[in-house]
This record gives C-alpha cells, sequence and structure tokens, in this order.
C-alpha cells in the first residue's frame, strides 16, 4: 500500500489495524531483557504509530529500546529482515539497529511469535515535508538500491516478493475469499492486465522497502534521521521504489476524487514525476533497461495496490483500473518520453 509521493506513502489509505494487539506485563519484558545487556526495566509504553505489528518504547537502566513483536510473521521472514537491518547497519545507512541478546542472536520468540529488539531514534514524523526533505527521502531511497543490488537476502522466499506470479496468486486467493460474480469478473481483467505486463528476467533485483508512509520516516531538526520498519521490505525489481514515490496524475487524481472525472478527462501530469525520477538519478542512474520498463514496474504496483483493496468498487469501474486504462491508453513508448526524454 495509492496516494502520491508527496504524501510519501502508496498505501496510505489502507485502513491501520490496532499497533497493539498483544499486551506485555513488566515482568514478561523483565524477563525478555533478561537475554540482552540492556540494564534493568524502568517502564514501557505501547507505540501507536502506523504499523499492523505491535510496537513497544521501552526504557531501561542503560536508556531507551524499541520491542517490535510480529503478529503475522514467520520466523523466516523476521529473520529477512534482521540480517537486511544489520547489512544496512554495516553499510551506514540511516535505520535503527537490531540488537543481539547474550548468544549472538537477534531473532526471539516469546509466545510462539518472533521478536527484535531495535536501537530508539530520535526524531519526528513529518506529514508535510518541504522540497529539500523530499530530496533527503529519494536521496536515501536511491541509496538503499545501490547498496543492496548485490546483497543476497537470507530466507528472501519467505517475504512476499513483489513478482507478477505473486501478484497474480494473491488476486486468486483474494477473489476466491470473496467469492462474488463481481470478484471474478474483477479477477478476469486482473489477469489480462498481468500478463500484458512485460518484466523481462534480466531486469536488476535487488532489496525495496516498499513502503515510505509519513509514518516510517524520521527527521530531526529538519534533516533525514532514519528509515523506519521494513515489515514490507522484500527482493524485487530495484525500481519497485522508484515506482512507489512517482505520480505522473494529476494532484487532484486520487481515490477520493478520482470518479469526478469523466471519461476522456487528462488525468496524467507527470511534472512531478520527472523531478523524482532525475533526483533519483543524481544517487542512482538507471540502467536503459530499468528505464524502458519503469512502466510495467508501475503498472505492477498499481495492481499490488489493488490487491490490497479488492472489495473496492465493482468491476467496471474502480480507482486503480481507471489508472491502469489512462497508462495504457497514453502508451508505453509515450511514458518513457515524458519521464526521460
Amino acid at each position: 500500500m495509492r496516494p502520491s509521493f508527496l504524501s510519501f506513502s502508496l498505501l496510505s489509505d489502507r485502513i491501520a489495524a490496532m499497533a497493539v494487539k498483544t499486551s506485555f506485563s513488566s515482568s514478561e519484558f523483565s524477563q525478555i531483557l533478561a537475554r540482552y545487556d540492556l540494564g534493568a526495566l524502568l517502564d514501557f509504553a505501547p507505540i501507536a504509530h502506523g504499523s499492523v505489528q505491535t510496537n513497544f518504547l521501552l526504557r531501561t537502566t542503560q536508556g531507551r529500546f524499541v520491542f517490535r513483536y510480529y503478529e503475522n510473521r514467520s520466523p523466516g521472514s523476521v529473520s529477512f529482515e534482521s540480517h537486511l537491518i544489520q547489512y544496512l547497519t554495516d553499510q551506514h545507512y540511516p535505520c535503527p539497529a537490531v540488537l543481539l541478546d547474550r548468544y549472538g542472536e537477534a531473532l526471539g520468540v516469546y509466545r510462539e511469535k518472533p521478536y527484535l529488539l531495535f536501537t530508539f531514534v530520535e526524531g519526528e514524523h513529518l506529514e508535510q515535508p518541504d522540497e529539500r526533505q523530499r530530496r533527503q527521502l529519494i536521496q536515501r531511497v536511491a541509496q538503499l538500491q545501490r547498496i543492496t543490488r548485490d546483497y543476497q537476502p537470507v530466507n528472501k522466499d519467505e517475504r512476499l516478493n513483489y513478482t507478477v506470479e505473486n501478484c497474480r496468486a494473491l488476486a486468486r486467493q483474494q477473489a476466491r475469499r470473496i467469492g462474488t460474480a463481481n470478484a471474478r469478473q474483477k479477477l478476469a481483467w486482473f489477469e489480462r492486465v498481468l500478463s500484458r505486463l512485460s518484466l523481462p528476467p534480466s531486469l536488476p533485483l535487488g532489496i525495496c522497502h516498499c513502503d515510505f508512509h509519513f509514518s516510517n520516516i524520521l527527521f530531526k531538526d529538519g534533516e533525514f534521521a532514519a528509515l523506519l520498519d521494513f515489515d514490507d521490505a522484500n527482493y524485487t525489481f530495484l525500481t519497485y521504489d522508484l515506482a512507489t514515490l512517482i505520480n505522473p496524475f494529476l494532484p487532484t487524481f486520487d481515490w477520493h476524487s478520482w470518479s469526478d472525472f469523466q471519461p476522456g478527462d487528462n488525468i496524467l501530469d507527470f511534472s512531478a514525476a520527472r523531478w523524482t525520477v532525475r533526483e533519483y538519478e543524481r544517487y542512482r542512474p538507471l540502467h536503459p533497461s530499468e528505464k524502458q520498463y519503469l512502466f510495467d514496474v508501475f503498472q505492477l504496483s498499481i495492481m499490488f495496490d489493488c490487491i490490497w483493496y479488492f472489495e473496492r468498487g465493482p468491476a467496471s469501474a474502480f480507482f486503480e483500473k481507471r489508472k491502469i486504462d489512462a497508462l495504457d491508453a497514453f502508451g508505453r513508448d509515450a511514458f518513457y518520453l515524458h519521464l526521460f526524454g
């Protein structure tokens, strides 16, 4: 999970789950902390901001730390995340570091669910970052893809990697779950769109974060401090994060207003998307094939967004379909020229 890059997320309209789904007592946290050299527990408080996992801020005699309890992830999926973050911190990438216990292990299990402990990073979440701060985010996104280009992830198949095959499988799963004629019609459209995408195996792959909601970005004194929450990070096309940052549609065209636009109305505006691409390429120049197939990666990002909102709207007219239809009418070559020409 989409609104434009200016709101820092393509999934910010998703209804957020309660941030704390599992309660913990002070004695339980003391028991968990006994595995670490982090001092004695002083107090703790739930973190309610923007996550489907359970998060607590712990204060001990040695400082503040973040406890993340994974409600719906396998140990293998969390291991993917912990190894990735250890790699990123070794590369001096700005993100909270994973803490190791006395046995040198990052991954813990409590009540049969995995957890990680992180360093606490000071900062604030900005809903309306200025242009300089947007540039800083784009720089850090490009840096993430640059340093993970040759990274070999641990347990990558435990993650929902954003591929055409996984997108198709999820759509079929959603259609079966809903079980209506409308869901079956939407699935038929879904299959047609995915079958037209051109994404050759030679396209560069790496790690993408895939969730730039403002609550996942920290600024301190106006400067980029950290990228948080790698819960959706996965091994996919390196341009996937760039695709989620660009918005080649009118700023007034979103899921609240799309139905106000009549068939035939122009809904495309590449000015902000061009700016984002130029800024990104200052830090990671795109391979010619990445430019050629960015149209298809962008459509794939829309289709994944459609997964999260599969029940929204009739199959004949819904937000994601309107976007795909506009892009198809515009064409891959025109899309390329408007971004890179």
